[in-house]
């Protein structure tokens, strides 16, 4: 992957030239993001195939992971009330990835750290909550009081989980894994700029992938892929700001509040969607260090202050 100067948020991915005729683009909201499936090939019915599997993939994990949705695996989680709760096996291993995520990262990773938004609403105001108030939602955060056995995840009365950090990454790499279990045509898959491509593109060149400038006065860059994937963490439309000092919606679970000195934007490349999401979320937990961290996790990433 070629890399550019400093980059801002994803929003999309382009055909390697335009006047190329034959990549067909399927475009769907899911995730509450725009996204698109892009496939190599001169045939619009086979793109229109292999684009509505993808949608129907992304859909799918949509619908069982979803906060806002009463009949979602999440829902019956948060409202075990102090139960256990027994997941299938797909669940199983998006809950065990949490929990390594977690364990890594020294808790600044936490899927039950979601009952800040109680609290928090990152919509450009300048609405900081008083202290008391992040104090008494932190009592319902801290993966370390849940029981997770493998089979069945309990939670505290008050306590709930998110999924939203990782499901969206996940559905790039499920939706890719089963439109390429049909057919080999390359293809890549953009949810809400979260990206993977199956491979170069059919005469052996690459996807050329757009990556927005952060600031009016930059200029978007491009970034040319092969293979593996790219995501980007930044709070370019999620913040808060008040007497000159910007709140990005990166909360550190531990004690409330949005990590300090944390960078506008985090571009990872990684083999794997759900890696690169990982990586990029865990850089900006890490606030100043964020490029240190980088660095010794040994990927490619470009990142924007």
């Amino acid at each position: 992957m070629d890399a550019p100067g400093l980059v801002g948020p994803c929003l999309g991915a382009t055909p390697f030239e335009r006047e190329r005729t034959q990549v067909q683009t399927h475009r769907f909201q899911a995730m509450g993001s725009p996204c698109e499936v892009q496939v190599d090939t001169p045939d619009p019915a086979l793109g229109r195939r292999l684009g509505a599997m993808a949608q129907a993939e992304a859909l799918r994990i949509e619908h069982k992971y979803s906060r806002y949705r009463p009949d979602s695996v999440v829902a019956a989680i948060n409202a075990g009330a102090g139960q256990p709760v027994p997941v299938d096996a797909e669940t199983a291993s998006l809950i065990a990835f949490a929990d390594q995520c977690y364990r890594i990262s020294e808790g600044r990773f936490d899927i039950s750290s979601g009952a800040l938004r109680r609290v928090w609403t990152f919509d450009g105001s300048d609405r900081v909550p008083d202290p008391a108030a992040v104090a008494h939602c932190l009592l319902a955060v801290g993966w370390d009081k849940a029981i997770w056995d493998g089979i069945a995840l309990t939670l505290k009365p008050g306590m709930e989980i998110d999924l939203g950090g990782i499901a969206k990454e996940y559905a790039v790499d499920m939706a890719l894994a089963k439109v390429t279990h049909h057919h080999d045509v390359p293809i890549l898959v953009n949810f809400g700029g979260d990206l993977r491509v199956s491979g170069p593109r059919a005469d052996g060149a690459r996807w050329r992938v757009l990556i927005d400038a952060i600031e009016p006065d930059q200029r978007p860059a491009w970034l040319d892929m092969a293979s593996g994937a790219i995501t980007t963490s930044g709070d370019a439309r999620r913040f808060v700001l008040r007497n000159g000092v910007r709140y990005g919606h990166i909360i550190d679970p531990r004690n409330g509040m949005p990590v300090p000195a944390a960078p506008r934007s985090i571009t990872v490349a990684a083999e794997t969607c759900i890696e690169a999401g990982m990586l990029s979320t865990l850089a900006m937990l890490h606030g100043e260090q964020a490029e240190h961290f980088l660095k010794t996790q040994g990927v490619a990433a470009w990142v924007a202050r």
